[in-house]
């Protein structure tokens, strides 16, 4: 169409997204290794008063 211009990206532009993503990548890793961390945590306190934790989650009196 007449009038209208294409930008298309320099390639100093592509060199700054994957700049961006390596860090991104990096706190995903961190955050996985959060997750995996509470888990482990959770796991334990199961593992040592599981019945005391359920007990928590009971409804009473139709609650």
């Amino acid at each position: 169409m007449p009038g209208q211009e294409q930008q298309r990206p320099s390639r100093r532009e592509d060199e700054v997204e994957d700049a961006a993503a390596v860090p991104a990548q990096a706190k995903a890793t961190e955050t996985d290794a959060d997750v995996d961390a509470l888990l482990d945590e959770i796991d334990e306190v199961l593992e040592s008063n599981s019945e005391e934790f359920v007990r928590g989650f009971v409804q009473k009196g139709g609650q």
